[in-house]
């Protein structure tokens, strides 16, 4: 067989495989050793062990786990109900306010925790119960948590861009200050869209169709103080890793601590049974990661071995595509790759082919790395995976999975113009690591 055609049976194997309900480490792994046995020669084995383990030596790693304790820590807390409870506060007197409460609620929540799901559970938890009391529509109520949920792969810290900078052997920092402006910005186009849905909701239902709320000057700082402590690991984070403090493992590890500590001290809640819950998760999740990334170095080092990776890349230079063409092609297979499959596997299962290919195109890695993230988070919200439409159907359970899925669509569609937004104007995610970190190279 051709390389080509080893691997055009790689990938349909391989999708087999991850559909049939295999873990995804147990299934890479398999195929790889497979595929290698099968089509290798006879010593091709031999580095399976070596490439496994020494992917996860990798000092940069030290990160995923102490962000994962971080998202974990905040989680447990009342941090997602305290954060809406103050915005709401502020905003309530807006048309859309709630909404606009919620979406502004999960930009920061995110920021803070670095995980979608635990932002999209943290914050509808509280918020959609509420909108709904209130007369929010069910479809702008789900579809705001939902589509505001995929912000915490975007905004710092990224579980996400961690990923892709291991694999990439990019900057990490760089990485997280390349999604900050595209991840604020977001947020205001959901805020704008949800000010303008709810004031055409009103119009249509009338005046007296939402409930009004007052709150003095007093409660609404008093709101605000129960937030600031976790918004000074924000501040903190920023300052260690961008001032040259720290390295992005040790930030890591101070926020890590610094939320457990102000869980204990704020919420004053956090017991010895908490703690060894938080540790047990963080650990479980940590472990199902890092061993995703060893089986995907393998999978790369056997496509690598079998030169399926250059053979591909060869191929797609032989279309003698524009950059414009290539990345309108990336994007597509981004977008359906993302509707079937978790953000971490697809960035790990398809860098090592479309990495060689971006090299040659000259395209800031950087800058893609925010293409890539935005693509899926539209899976996110869009099924058959659509992970944040199942969260959200957890939380709330009376409204039917097709409202949730029809609320997420106009999301989706903002989404889809900010890419192409990105794609004529790449400053919008590299300005800011180019500003404070210098040009890229």
């Amino acid at each position: 067989m051709t390389e080509l055609q080893i691997g055009a049976l790689l990938f349909v194997v391989t999708f087999a495989v991850l559909f049939s309900g295999i873990p995804i480490a147990f299934g890479l792994t398999a195929v790889s050793i497979a595929f290698l046995a099968c089509f290798g020669e006879p010593g091709a084995l031999e580095a399976v062990a070596k490439t496994f383990i020494g992917e996860l030596s990798n000092f940069a790693l030290l990160t995923l786990p102490m962000f994962v304790v971080l998202g974990a820590a905040i989680g447990m807390s009342r941090a997602g109900r305290d954060l809406y409870e103050s915005l709401h506060r502020w905003l309530c007197r807006v048309p859309g306010g709630l909404v606009i409460a919620n979406i502004v609620g999960c930009g920061l929540f995110s920021a803070m925790c670095g995980s979608s799901p635990a932002t999209a559970a943290a914050i509808g938890k509280v918020g959609i119960p509420e909108m709904l009391k209130r007369g929010v529509p069910a479809r702008l109520a789900t579809g705001a948590i939902a589509a505001g949920g995929t912000l915490g792969i975007l905004i710092p810290p990224s579980i996400t861009f961690i990923v892709y900078g291991i694999v990439t052997h990019t900057s990490i920092a760089r990485l997280f200050l390349a999604g900050v402006v595209p991840g604020l910005a977001l947020v205001v186009v959901f805020a704008v869209y949800s000010w303008v849905a709810s004031r055409a909701g009103l119009r249509r239902a009338g005046a007296g169709a939402t409930m009004q709320e007052t709150y003095t000057l007093a409660e609404k700082l008093s709101g605000l103080l129960r937030t600031l402590p976790f918004l000074a690991i924000i501040v903190a984070v920023t300052v260690f890793m961008y001032g040259g403090f720290a390295t992005p493992s040790e930030v890591a590890a101070i926020a890590a601590f610094l939320a457990l500590v102000l869980v204990a001290v704020v919420y004053r809640g956090l017991r010895l049974a908490d703690l060894w819950a938080i540790m047990r998760d963080a650990t479980r999740e940590s472990s199902m990661i890092l061993l995703i990334i060893a089986a995907a170095a393998l999978y790369a080092y056997m496509m690598s071995y079998l030169y399926v990776t250059q053979s591909v890349a060869d191929w797609m230079f032989g279309w003698q595509l524009s950059n414009w063409q290539l990345i309108l092609v990336l994007n597509l297979f981004l977008l359906l790759a993302g509707f079937f499959m978790p953000a971490v596997s697809v960035i790990l299962m398809s860098m090592p082919i479309m990495l060689p290919v971006l090299q040659q195109g000259q395209i800031d890695l950087v800058w893609f790395a925010v293409i890539l993230t935005i693509n899926l988070e539209i899976g996110l919200i869009h099924p058959p995976l659509g992970l944040n439409l199942f969260v959200i159907r957890g939380v709330a359970p009376d409204v039917p999975l097709r409202e949730v899925m029809w609320g997420t669509l106009p999301f989706v569609v903002i989404m889809v113009l900010f890419i192409v937004l990105l794609t004529f104007f790449p400053g919008i995610a590299t300005w800011l690591p180019d500003r404070l970190m210098g040009p890229g190279h």
